[in-house]
């Protein structure tokens, strides 16, 4: 979920500056991304809206893959959006009179003796060019997102408080978040608390965290979103979610001054073995850095041009009619069918990682019977790598080697 706001002030404490309050975790430490229910995702039209290590709870919902942690003392638990594609994190706070509505109980800072609030006079206002003092001279911020949602709200610290696959929990004191007072109506539904920004930038969890887990990298391994709803998700954080063995192919994160973002270049895409550039001309010529994974955002988002390219290629290699007199699919390419299609296999090109993709991380089921190529298109020349293609591959993000490697895995199974 890319977010508008992503201007940061990187002279300010990279890491910022938080506590271990006990355990080993030297290693790191792995987290299921639990999961909520089997309800399919809304499609809005055209798709445009194990170890001892560190780990994290998450869980798929209506395309999102929601993280499990807690926050205050005592700890309450809040189930948020896992979100590489932005900084903050936060969750609805009481009160909360202009909020969306959500089905369990919203943090109530007044609770926690562990909470609060930045100063204005604190360099941890300056984290994000939206920070504004308020007349109580507190941090208030606003952070809006590329599909028109956003929240608004404090800015404060607290203790964040993982729970480990082992059991063990993992607390961090001084986290920044944002208390929100103030969230889209339309962007959240009522399973979502909030957002956890897995980012680059200096606001982000990741970044917050810093090398206190032994490495400043994380993995993630997100099942299809129409898996047994039983069945997590894993995120790992620190040096034992490291990505390698056999099997791993890997693609350097391109610098930009936008710091948020894990940039990659695309050279191109294969429909089966039709090879198709991103630029439509040499892959020489592909701009460095033209795209960005986001587990935020479920479709692949190609420019216009590409993506024509894609669909096209798909449609001739598919021996079936489209669906074409269904307007609720929009302009996706979508077919009937009992069972998910047979083919064909795309693979995504990336710089020095070839990275194959198998129909059911393509195409998704919007409603029974009914299959769609979960790509969309935009007018930027920016692509977006979405979590539908990036399930089923352990995907690690090493910040330190610059990299991010992927290596096929089932990922339904406790591996």
């Amino acid at each position: 979920m890319a977010s508008y706001y992503l201007t940061i002030c990187v002279l300010f404490l990279l890491p910022l500056h938080f506590s271990l309050i006990h355990g080993n975790t030297e290693e790191g430490f792995t987290i299921n991304l639990i999961r909520k229910t089997s309800l399919q995702p809304s499609f809005p039209q055209g798709f445009s809206a194990m170890s001892t290590i560190p780990q994290s709870p998450v869980s798929a919902y209506l395309g999102e893959y929601l993280m499990e942690l807690s926050i205050g003392t005592p700890p309450f638990k809040i189930y948020a959006i896992a979100d590489t594609g932005s900084d903050l994190m936060w969750t609805q706070c009481v009160p909360c009179n202009d909020c969306y509505k959500q089905i369990n109980p919203m943090f109530d800072p007044t609770k926690s003796s562990s909470y609060t609030n930045v100063p204005c006079s604190s360099n941890l206002c300056h984290l994000l060019d939206t920070g504004v003092c308020s007349p109580q001279k507190e941090c208030n911020y606003t952070y809006a997102y590329g599909d028109g949602s956003m929240t608004q709200g404090v800015l404060a610290q607290e203790t964040v408080t993982f729970t480990s696959t082992t059991g063990a929990s993992v607390p961090l004191k001084g986290i920044v978040f944002g208390c929100g007072h103030n969230d889209s109506k339309n962007g959240f539904n009522d399973h979502e608390m909030g957002l956890i920004g897995l980012g680059g930038g200096p606001a982000s969890l990741i970044s917050q965290m810093g090398s206190s887990f032994g490495g400043k990298m994380f993995s993630q391994c997100l099942v299809p979103f129409h898996t047994d709803e039983r069945v997590s998700s894993k995120m790992s954080f620190g040096r034992g979610s490291k990505v390698s063995g056999s099997g791993v192919v890997s693609t350097p994160l391109v610098t930009k001054e936008d710091k948020t973002p894990y940039f990659v270049t695309l050279l191109g895409i294969s429909v089966g073995n039709k090879y198709l550039p991103y630029s439509g001309g040499s892959s020489q010529n592909v701009a460095k850095g033209n795209v960005f994974l986001d587990s935020g955002t479920p479709p692949t988002i190609l420019p216009t041009e590409f993506y024509d390219r894609v669909v096209a290629e798909v449609k001739n290699q598919v021996p079936m009619k489209p669906v074409v007199d269904d307007p609720s699919l929009g302009t996706q390419l979508c077919y009937r069918t009992k069972n998910n299609l047979g083919g064909p296999v795309l693979t995504a090109h990336f710089e020095g990682a070839d990275v194959k993709l198998e129909p059911i991380q393509t195409f998704i089921p919007p409603k029974d019977g009914v299959f769609c190529l979960g790509f969309t298109n935009t007018s930027s020349d920016v692509g977006i790598y979405g979590n539908f293609v990036q399930s089923n591959y352990l995907i690690g993000f090493d910040l330190e080697a610059k990299m991010v490697s992927f290596k096929a895995r089932d990922c339904t199974k406790n591996t």
